[in-house]
């Protein structure tokens, strides 16, 4: 009896090992730059943000900080004789922050300096 339950209890043992190596391995990659901004634009269109605010050929993209946590970006007006505008300037229009693991996106908020969850606005 002694036997049969140490095999079961290292049976369990081993699948529990197993199962927690496979989860971590399932883990998704952290997001470099270039995939965050990319995440960052396609749910920015997806969602429709600014289609009726400006043309999607008159916003620009920047990185304004990385760490190892997340990327900072800064989307700001392209002010040229297409888009219109001072061209000197390129006032800022919105600030997103991408979270490497967790592809979780959160917008800065100005009225009280605060990065808040990203969520889509209602359609006005």
């Amino acid at each position: 009896m002694k036997i049969e339950s140490r095999v079961i209890t290292a049976a369990v043992i081993a699948v529990v090992l197993v199962s927690a190596a496979v989860a971590e391995g399932a883990r998704p990659r952290p997001l470099d730059e270039d995939t965050a901004l990319a995440l960052l634009e396609h749910t920015l269109k997806h969602d429709r943000v600014y289609d009726k605010r400006i043309s999607w050929d008159c916003i620009s993209f920047g990185t304004e900080e990385t760490t190892d946590a997340y990327f900072d970006f800064v989307v700001r007006e392209i002010h040229n004789a297409k888009c219109g505008g001072a061209p000197e300037t390129s006032p800022v229009i919105d600030r997103y922050r991408v979270y490497r693991r967790f592809s979780k996106i959160e917008q800065w908020q100005a009225t009280d300096d605060t990065w808040q969850p990203y969520k889509l606005a209602p359609i006005k």
